[in-house]
């Protein structure tokens, strides 16, 4: 991992420079295409330096902050990036870190439905089921491109670019918290212990 680190401070530097001269060409009134060529560059990098913090962070052991009583429900809905959410039955209240839990569901709601979210509806329709199978709590994410599961490659463990990389973090995340994730007929699910009753 320190040969990550070290990529990724050579990143933040680049992009130190490039910031530089980016105020410098503003105040020259440098053409449009030339402010906007370097505007994309830093955006690149900072996308790289990004994609290597989740690398970093998927080769640590995680360290949970729990909070009993936290509301899966709640996490899912802001987690949703406008899917329509369904929840059956409840409530959805876990040990879990709601940070990190959040951050998982939105790896994987990306993952599923792509970067637009729900927004885009190339795979059908897209939803977010939420309920209670007795054992705990099962969360569905149906349609959309990953969803469909048209290759047949585990979106959990191919590791394919910046987007295979989140959900190998939300699935380490979620494995954390005692459950686990799979995907299937369409479906990506993700199944997590809840407090007992």
């Amino acid at each position: 991992m320190q040969i990550v680190h070290d990529l990724k401070n050579q990143l933040n530097g680049l992009k130190l420079y490039a910031t530089f001269l980016r105020k410098r060409m503003e105040r020259a009134e440098r053409p449009a295409d030339e402010q906007e060529t370097l505007a994309k560059l830093i955006s690149g990098l900072e996308r790289a330096a990004s994609d290597m913090n989740v690398l970093v962070r998927f080769g640590r052991a995680l360290e949970l902050r729990r909070q009993p009583g936290t509301d899966l429900a709640r996490l899912l809905q802001e987690s949703a990036d406008g899917a329509h959410v369904q929840a059956v039955g409840g409530p959805f209240e876990g040990d879990f870190d709601p940070v990190l839990l959040a951050e998982a569901l939105k790896n994987i709601t990306t993952g599923a439905f792509g970067e637009s979210g729900a927004a885009s509806n190339d795979g059908g329709p897209q939803q977010v089921r939420l309920s209670d199978d007795g054992s705990g709590a099962v969360v569905e994410w149906e349609g959309g491109a990953a969803a469909a599961d048209a290759d047949g490659e585990d979106p959990f463990r191919s590791l394919a670019g910046a987007a295979g990389l989140r959900m190998a973090l939300a699935a380490k995340i979620v494995r954390a918290h005692g459950g686990e994730v799979s995907s299937g007929g369409g479906r990506i699910r993700a199944r997590l212990p809840l407090q007992e009753r």
